[in-house]
């Protein structure tokens, strides 16, 4: 069997990591990780949000190398396809696609306004209106995802790679005590009691790495 190693930065900083883990994860892939310290240039530009290309997380896989989280994707998929990364009906397929790669590429307000940190935990946070937007928007996609394929998954009853896109945003929501009303809050539960997603959570609050730009006090 091919030797696979998951190149990561800090579990409690890096939402891209995160998502690298649990789309491995979720193809059954067998791996082992290989951390990449904080302080390692490619690891702190991703993390304080200061470079355009994201290195880390990178799945190496025998003599392949894949770097970005939909490539990441897309290669597990095509190399695992029974393990269901996307769903089986062309509709659900597409609208995972494209809310993935929305999630891929967007959201700059949110994602600046309130990094990721699992060790944080702000009640009563202030959001301003470019974040709010971004969660308008975020929470108005799961509710259609949710009305539509019936939960408790976005696409149903199993996870997919849109699940592990908006895994660190579910994160975000609750370090910073964002509102997102009854059928969103269920969905947050669920990813939470994910079995890849409370592994990591424990390994990150284990983690004794910290950055001090990502640790201030709002």
């Amino acid at each position: 069997m091919t030797e696979a190693t998951l190149l990561i930065s800090s579990k409690n900083y890096s939402s891209w990591s995160l998502r690298g883990f649990l789309l491995t994860k979720l193809s059954g892939l067998k791996f082992k990780e290989e951390h990449v310290a904080v302080d390692d240039a490619r690891a702190k530009e991703e993390l304080l949000l200061r470079s355009s290309s994201i290195l880390v997380p990178a799945l190496v896989h025998g003599e392949v190398t894949v770097w970005d989280t939909l490539a990441i994707a897309e290669y597990l998929n095509e190399l695992f396809p029974e393990a269901q990364m996307l769903p089986a009906e062309k509709v659900a397929r597409a609208r995972c696609r494209s809310i993935s790669g929305e999630m891929h590429s967007g959201f700059a307000a949110l994602r600046s306004s309130l990094p990721m940190n699992l060790r944080f935990h702000k009640p009563g946070f202030t959001v301003w209106s470019s974040a709010q937007a971004d969660i308008d928007r975020i929470t108005t996609i799961w509710r259609e995802c949710l009305g539509t394929w019936k939960g408790p998954f976005l696409f149903g009853k199993a996870p997919t790679i849109a699940d592990a896109f908006y895994a660190p945003v579910v994160t975000r929501f609750l370090s910073y005590d964002v509102a997102v009303g009854p059928v969103c809050q269920d969905y947050c539960s669920t990813i939470m009691a994910w079995a890849p997603m409370k592994e990591w959570v424990q390994s990150a609050l284990d983690e004794p790495q910290e950055i001090i730009e990502l640790d201030l006090d709002f």
